[in-house]
């Protein structure tokens, strides 16, 4: 583990330090994730923060290490720190290649080519990740990056998600608007923890998020233009409204 946690660690240090080298730097930005949620296990949950509990992963704990690391480094140093905590991020990307959750997106809107319910109902991706799907978009992550970043009473930590719809709810909401892909449905409830993110202190300063079926639209839209969806075009998707 130490061969990845040190670079994480000591590179987020490394930036820094350079930051640390202008004397006009005014405020740094930092990006963590609401993955480091996933063990939280309960009947009702309203997220505050976005912190990590149970037993993290690899992948967790070298985010929760290098994000400590960095508060303690600001702290010493005087720096004006604030972190962005997004949810999965969905919509236009720049590189050509697909992340995993774009990936994981392109699945479902294929049909599940990836995908498969499990035996409590739930949508289990190829990363193992299921339940509750939190969702935002890179325009709202690059804008809550800005405002953060100008807005003078900024501080601390900021959780930046538009919706919270578990996996029934996020695929019937899906095939209802794009009834022209192969989207499965389910109809059954499913007896499974309700997450809540709070994010009144992000729209304290202002923020107004996007609906969840314009972040889709505008995912959609990308991945017809970069050739993902086959040879359909975007206008002759049915979009219901």
């Amino acid at each position: 583990m130490a061969e990845i946690l040190v670079p994480a660690v000591e590179g987020t240090l490394n930036v820094l330090r350079s930051c640390k080298k202008n004397p006009s730097l005014r405020r740094v930005v930092l990006t963590s994730s609401t993955s480091l949620w996933n063990f939280v296990s309960a009947s009702r949950q309203t997220l505050h923060h976005g912190i990590a509990v149970g037993l993290p992963d690899t992948d967790k704990l070298i985010r929760v290490l290098a994000e400590k690391a960095a508060w303690e480094f600001c702290k010493e140093n005087g720096i004006d720190l604030v972190t962005i905590v997004p949810s999965c991020v969905v919509g236009p990307g720049l590189p050509p290649d697909l992340c995993s959750t774009a990936s994981n997106t392109l699945a479902l809107l294929k049909g599940m080519e990836r995908l498969n319910w499990n035996k409590q109902g739930r949508l289990r991706n190829a990363d193992g990740l299921e339940g509750w799907n939190m969702f935002t978009s890179m325009m709202l992550h690059s804008a809550t990056s800005i405002l953060v970043y100008e807005h003078e009473d900024a501080h601390g930590r900021y959780l930046c998600s538009s919706a919270e719809l578990d996996d029934n709810e996020l695929t019937s909401l899906l095939s209802a608007r794009y009834p022209s892909l192969p989207i499965p449905k389910r109809s059954d409830a499913l007896d499974i923890p309700y997450v809540e993110f709070n994010t009144s202190k992000l729209k304290s300063l202002g923020f107004k998020f996007k609906s969840i079926q314009d972040m889709f639209d505008d995912c959609i839209a990308s991945l017809v233009e970069e050739g993902h969806l086959g040879q359909v075009k975007f206008d002759e998707i049915i979009i219901c409204v």
